[in-house]
C-alpha cells in the first residue's frame, strides 16, 4: 500500500511539473515554437521557418546557403518580431522551377511578397545576405510600401555595384566566379559537400550538406544567369542608366572588408541613394559570410539598430 501511495504522489508530481513547464513556455517572451511553412507564388512553393510574435521580419539568405544561416540571429529577433527565415527557390525545401526566366529579379521579389501574404502582413523588415541582400535592395526600390527597414549584409546598392563592375578592375576580377557560373553546364562541377565547405562548424556542415542535396544546383546558378551582368560592357550600361528611385526605408549595411567576392568600395555613396538615415558598419577581419565571421557583433548591431527605430 505504501508503494502504491508513493507511486500516486510521484505521478501527481510529474503532472504538476509538466503543467508548470507548459505554462512557463506559454508565457516566456520569445518562446514561440518554430513552424515550417510554405507560401505560394503562382504555384511555386516557397518554404520558410516562422517563429516569434510581432511585426514581420523576413530573413533572406544567399549563395550557397539556406534558412539555417540565421540560426544565431533568430533567437534574439523572435523576442520582438515574427521572424520568417526563407529558403529561396531552388534551395532546400522550396520548389525549383525549370528555366532561367523563373529566377529573374521580379520573380524573386514576388517570392518575398508571397511570404508576406502568407503571414498576413503588408510590410516587413528585410534582412538579407548575398542574393538575399540583392533581392532586399530591389524590393525596397520596386515595392517601397512593403519595406519598413532594410538590413543589408555584404552586397552594395545596385548603383554602387554596377559602378564597381564597370570601372573597378579588382571587382571585375573578383566577379569572374559569377561569369563562370553563367556558363552552360557549370552546375555539373558542383557538389553538396563542396558547396558546404565554407561552413566551419562540423555539425552545421552536415546540415548544410543535407540541405544542398535537396537543392537544385541549376536553380542556384540561374540567379547569376538571370540577374548578373555578363561583362563589363553590360555593367557599364547599367551604371550609365537612370538611377532608380531612392530607398524610402532606413538602411543598415554591414560588410566584411576581407570579402573576396564584393569589394567594400561598392558601398561608397550609398547615402546618396537613400532618403532615410543610412548606417554603414565595416568589419576589417570579416569575410563574405559576415554573419558567421562576426556573429556577436553583427547580431548586436542589428538588434540595437532595429530597437532604435521601433
Amino acid at each position: 500500500m505504501t508503494h502504491i501511495l508513493l507511486g500516486r504522489v510521484a505521478v501527481r508530481n510529474v503532472f504538476t511539473v509538466a503543467a508548470f513547464l507548459s505554462a512557463l513556455l506559454i508565457w516566456l517572451p520569445g518562446a514561440f515554437a518554430a513552424e515550417s511553412k510554405f507560401a505560394d507564388h503562382d504555384g511555386v512553393k516557397i518554404h520558410y521557418i516562422a517563429e516569434g510574435k510581432g511585426p514581420l521580419a523576413i530573413l533572406i539568405h544567399g549563395f550557397p546557403d539556406y534558412a539555417y544561416t540565421w540560426r544565431h540571429l533568430t533567437p534574439l529577433l523572435k523576442k520582438h518580431y515574427r521572424v520568417a527565415a526563407v529558403d529561396l527557390r531552388g534551395y532546400n525545401l522550396s520548389d525549383s522551377p525549370e528555366g532561367v526566366e523563373n529566377y529573374a529579379m521580379p520573380v524573386l521579389i514576388g517570392d518575398i511578397l508571397a511570404v508576406m501574404r502568407a503571414e498576413g502582413a503588408e510590410r516587413a523588415t528585410l534582412i538579407g545576405h548575398d542574393w538575399g541582400a540583392a533581392i532586399a535592395w530591389q524590393m525596397a526600390i520596386n515595392a517601397p510600401g512593403a519595406v519598413d527597414r532594410l538590413v543589408i549584409l555584404s552586397v552594395p546598392h545596385p548603383v554602387g555595384l554596377a559602378r564597381e563592375l564597370a570601372t573597378n578592375k579588382q571587382q571585375q576580377e573578383d566577379s569572374q566566379y559569377a561569369r563562370d557560373f553563367q556558363a552552360e553546364g557549370a552546375e555539373d562541377s558542383l557538389t553538396a559537400e563542396g558547396l558546404a565547405s565554407w561552413v566551419e562548424d562540423q555539425k552545421a556542415r552536415k546540415k548544410y550538406i543535407k540541405a544542398f542535396k535537396r537543392s537544385d544546383f541549376t536553380a542556384m546558378l540561374n540567379y547569376y544567369r538571370a540577374n548578373y551582368p555578363r561583362d563589363a560592357a553590360a555593367a557599364a550600361a547599367a551604371a550609365q542608366s537612370a538611377p532608380p528611385p531612392k530607398i524610402k526605408a532606413p538602411v543598415l549595411v554591414i560588410h566584411g572588408v576581407k570579402d573576396k567576392a564584393l569589394n567594400a568600395a561598392g558601398h561608397n555613396g550609398t547615402w546618396d541613394w537613400v532618403e532615410q538615415d543610412t548606417t554603414l558598419l565595416m568589419l576589417p577581419e570579416a569575410d563574405h559570410f559576415v554573419q558567421h565571421d562576426a556573429p556577436e557583433l553583427v547580431n548586436r548591431t542589428i538588434m540595437d539598430w532595429l530597437s532604435a527605430r521601433r
